[in-house]
C-alpha cells in the first residue's frame, strides 16, 4: 500500500485521508456534492485555483509515487469544526494499491483550527459494519469528528473509495453492503398500486398497515431463505439534504417510501465481514429492492436515495440490479 506521504503533503499526514475516484478530467470532483448531502452550509473556505494542477506539498514525488496537487490546496468546510483540504490528484499507479480503480483525488480531513479532536474511550464492541472499532481501537472519534468519519466511510462506500483513518488504517467499505433505499415520489402511491408494483417483483407480497398507528401502509415480501423485503409509505416530513434544492412540480413530496431488507440474522448487518450465506442473500435483496425502486420511480417520478442519503441515478439502480450472484429472483 502507498504510504500517506505518497498521497498528501507532510502537513496533512495526521489527517484522515479520503481517496475518491475521479469521474473524468473535465468532470467536477465528487467530494463537494457528497459533502452537501450530509452537511449544512458547505462552502469553500479557500476556493480551488483556476490554474492547472502543479506540484503540491513537498514535491512531485513522495516515496516514489507521483502526486499532482496544487501548491495551496482548496479548503471546503465540513460542518462547524472541520474541513477538507485538496484535491491532491493521484494517478492510476498510486490509486491502485489502495483498491481504487483509475485516477483518484485525495482529500485531507481535519479541524479548521488545526487542532486535534478529543477522542472517546476504547470501543466496547468487537466489530462494526464500518470497521471503526478496528481503525480506532485506542479511542473512538466523538462528536463532530465522528460525524465526519462516518460521512467519509459512507462516501467511500458510495464511490468505491477508501478512507485512511488518522492517515494509517485503511477502511474500504463494501459498496454491496448498501442495500436499503428510499424513494421520494412526485405523487403519493396508492396502496393498491404499491402492492401491484412490489408483487411484480416478489409474488408473495402482502399489504398491511404501518405499526404504531402511523398513517400510511406497508408491503412485506417474505421469503424462506433471504429474509423479508419491506416497503413502507409514510408522510415525508422534511426533504433530505441531498434533495433540498431539487425542483418539485407540486412542491415538496407529501410522502416517502422506505425500502428495507430484513435478513434472517439481523446481527450480520452490524459486522464488517458477514458470512458468505448473508452475502448471497444480501446480493439478491439488493437487486430486488433496486428493481422495486426503479418501478416506483417510473410510476410516480421523484428521486431515489441510498441508505446514506446520497442520490442515485438510473445507471446506479441498473448497476444494483445486475447482481454478482447468479439469479436475482427471490426464494419464495
Amino acid at each position: 500500500m502507498a504510504s500517506v506521504p505518497a498521497l498528501v503533503p507532510a502537513e496533512h499526514m495526521a489527517d484522515h485521508v479520503l481517496v475518491l475516484p475521479r469521474p473524468g478530467a473535465s468532470a467536477p470532483d465528487l467530494l463537494p456534492g457528497l459533502a452537501a448531502a450530509w452537511f449544512d452550509d458547505v462552502a469553500w473556505l479557500r476556493p480551488p485555483a483556476d490554474d492547472a494542477p502543479t506540484r503540491g506539498g513537498g514535491g512531485a514525488r513522495f516515496h516514489g509515487a507521483r502526486v499532482r496537487g496544487r501548491p495551496t490546496p482548496a479548503l471546503l468546510r465540513l460542518g462547524d469544526e472541520h474541513r477538507a483540504a485538496g484535491p491532491f490528484l493521484l494517478d492510476d499507479g498510486t490509486a491502485a494499491p489502495l483498491g481504487v480503480v483509475g485516477p483518484a483525488s485525495a482529500w485531507a480531513l481535519g479541524r479548521v483550527d488545526g487542532g486535534l479532536d478529543q477522542r472517546a474511550g476504547r470501543p466496547m464492541a468487537h466489530d462494526d459494519r464500518d470497521g471503526l472499532v478496528r481503525a480506532f481501537a485506542a479511542g473512538l472519534p466523538a462528536g463532530e469528528e465522528l460525524r465526519v468519519v462516518t460521512w467519509a466511510v459512507a462516501a467511500a462506500r458510495r464511490t468505491g473509495g477508501v478512507l485512511l483513518a488518522d492517515g494509517r488504517q485503511a477502511l474500504r467499505p463494501d459498496p454491496a453492503a448498501s442495500v436499503d433505499l428510499s424513494v421520494w415520489p412526485a405523487r403519493p402511491v396508492p396502496a393498491a398500486e404499491l402492492l401491484e408494483a412490489v408483487r411484480s417483483v416478489v409474488a408473495t407480497s402482502d399489504l398491511g398497515m404501518l405499526p404504531g398507528g402511523v398513517p400510511g401502509h406497508r408491503v412485506v415480501a417474505r421469503t424462506p431463505y433471504d429474509g423479508d423485503l419491506v416497503v413502507d409509505q409514510a408522510p415525508a416530513g422534511g426533504l433530505p439534504r441531498a434533495l433540498a434544492h431539487e425542483p418539485w412540480p407540486d412542491g415538496a413530496p407529501a410522502t416517502m417510501l422506505r425500502l428495507a431488507w430484513l435478513p434472517q440474522d439481523p446481527y450480520e448487518l452490524e459486522v464488517e465481514v458477514p458470512s458468505g450465506v448473508h452475502g448471497i442473500a444480501r446480493s439478491r435483496a439488493r437487486a430486488l429492492l433496486a428493481r422495486i425502486a426503479a418501478l416506483l420511480q417510473a410510476r410516480a417520478g421523484g428521486a431515489v436515495l441510498d441508505d446514506a442519503g446520497f442520490a442515485l441515478r438510473a445507471a446506479d439502480l441498473s448497476a444494483r440490479r445486475e447482481s454478482p450472484t447468479p439469479g436475482t429472483r427471490a426464494w419464495v
